[in-house]
């Protein structure tokens, strides 16, 4: 008996640390997502500030990050971000200073795993950007003890992994293009302002200089009435 309970204690206290469990989330946590595997939204980062995000992994999944720059406010001269990845456990897993950026890596743990964006270089201007994360997991999980017993299935089952593998690949490339179409799109509004507002700063300064040379013109044929004329 006394070997029985030894024996169920340590196959409960293995499946414990076996098992993947989830932190718990109050509701006033913000920053945190949780419950889908990829995220794309753009988000404004403050001059001299920075944004942080947690997004939940399992262990075993092919960790994705792609972000890029599509305009600046205010001040700002300088499209670079310092953009790092840390693990649950703080551990930096991947960081770069750029405008347009891709990470990729293995998550080895099971936890929150936290990107933070920083416009450090500039300190008078804010700067908007597009971000696309997620997390993908190649394999199928099964559960010990189990057995397929036909190898048909087995082989849909493996084709469809690849197909929507395939397919979340192509929705990363859409996604990247989507965020370039973007970029482009406000770089053509920025252009279109500076030009109009440029035009109208010269058809401004040409009116005005016309108007100070035809009243130096004036002046110059100016005569005074009382003066005798020869």
């Amino acid at each position: 008996m006394l070997l029985n309970a030894l024996l169920l204690v340590a196959l409960s206290s293995r499946s414990v640390w076996a098992r993947k469990s989830e932190p718990s989330l109050d509701e006033g946590d913000a920053g945190l997502f949780r419950g889908s595997d990829k995220y794309d939204f753009a988000v404004e980062v403050p001059a001299a500030g920075m944004e942080c995000f947690w997004h939940f992994a399992h262990q075993s999944g092919s960790f994705y990050f792609t972000f890029m720059v599509q305009w600046v406010t205010g001040m700002a001269n300088n499209r670079r971000l310092f953009v790092t990845v840390s693990s649950p456990n703080g551990a930096l897993m991947a960081s770069v200073t750029e405008a347009v950026g891709q990470m990729n890596f293995q998550t080895e743990e099971t936890g929150f795993y936290r990107m933070c964006l920083g416009n450090h270089k500039n300190q008078f201007g804010g700067i908007r950007v597009f971000l696309n994360f997620g997390v993908i997991y190649e394999g199928l999980e099964e559960s010990e003890g189990e057995t397929v017993l036909n190898s048909t299935l087995t082989g849909i089952e493996e084709s469809v992994q690849k197909l929507q593998n395939q397919i979340f690949h192509m929705w990363r490339h859409y996604n990247f293009a989507r965020m370039r179409k973007g970029k482009d799109h406000h770089l053509l509004l920025s252009n279109l302002n500076y030009v109009n507002w440029w035009s109208a700063t010269q058809s401004f300064v040409i009116l005005l200089s016309g108007y100070l040379q035809l009243r130096v013109l004036k002046r110059l044929f100016h005569t005074d009435a009382s003066r005798p004329r020869c």
